[in-house]
């Protein structure tokens, strides 16, 4: 008999948070100013997986674009 693994379609804004190392005042500003996106549903934000990783891909971006050649 197997298993089935359910992958999450989506984050909530405190996953991310935690998922990411920081806390949730800053991951809700980083929502807010559109630097992760989301989607709103209902009252709540959530945040597909890849969005996170796009965030993670651009901040490294820019971290190795700062490091002297």
């Amino acid at each position: 008999m197997t298993t089935a693994v359910i992958e999450r379609k989506w984050h909530t804004t405190a996953e991310v948070a935690q998922m990411l190392g920081y806390g949730l005042s800053k991951t809700k500003m980083l929502v807010l100013t559109g630097e992760i996106h989301s989607v709103k549903d209902g009252r709540s934000r959530r945040i597909l997986p890849r969005w996170v990783d796009e965030y993670v891909e651009r901040r490294a971006r820019e971290a190795e674009m700062e490091w002297p050649a």
